[in-house]
């Protein structure tokens, strides 16, 4: 019996591959050729799942956001409270913070290289669709609703990211304290004073 191949299976497997190569020679050096030297496959097999390097880059930026949303909701499951989500989120972070790094350098790179070419709308198409998720995920977390607000949460946590560029350890657990703190201050200035509900840090034993 012939092989039954799970194609969309098999995709997601070339581009989880893939995304190692571009974080080692950057988007703009590699080649479609290295890519499939590299996933050991043919040009032929490459090129019928991914027609150009420019679309498995999309893909994958897709692949990997829709990843992390997964992995971060069932990491928050158990949560009940805002001050667990956050703390989770900040550790969620910790634990993934040398792929977020790797994937903030890729992204530059293919930022750099896609105005270079003028293709400003690859830019838009790719960057505002995951920006959307991402800023969906946000909302849905901390049920924030502001959308400059959510501005400022993914501009914090991508400056964390940024940190290691300059050579700095982030202690996430006290950003984590100190973001709530920030989140909380914020809110509750908003809210009338009868209906505000602060966001206890640490439970009291």
């Amino acid at each position: 019996m012939p092989k039954i191949v799970d194609h969309d299976q098999y995709r997601k497997e070339l581009l989880a591959k893939s995304f190692h190569l571009f974080a080692e020679k950057g988007y703009a050096t590699v080649t479609m050729r290295e890519i499939a030297k590299a996933l050991e496959v043919s040009t032929g097999t490459l090129y019928h799942y991914f027609p150009s390097k420019e679309l498995l880059f999309e893909q994958l930026m897709d692949e990997l956001t829709q990843q992390d949303i997964r992995q971060f909701t069932e990491a928050t499951q158990g949560a009940t409270t805002q001050a667990e989500k956050i703390a989770i989120a900040f550790q969620f972070m910790e634990q993934n913070q040398d792929n977020y790094f790797k994937l903030t350098l890729v992204l530059a790179d293919f930022y750099q290289q896609q105005s270079n070419q003028g293709t400003d709308s690859v830019l838009q198409r790719i960057f505002q669709r995951s920006l959307a998720q991402v800023e969906q995920e946000i909302s849905n977390l901390f049920g924030i609703q502001d959308p400059d607000l959510t501005t400022f949460v993914i501009s914090y946590i991508d400056g964390l990211i940024w940190q290691k560029i300059y050579g700095n350890r982030v202690d996430y657990t006290k950003q984590g304290e100190l973001f709530l703190a920030m989140l909380t201050a914020y809110l509750n200035q908003l809210e009338p004073s009868s209906k505000r509900q602060p966001i206890a840090l640490k439970e009291k034993r």
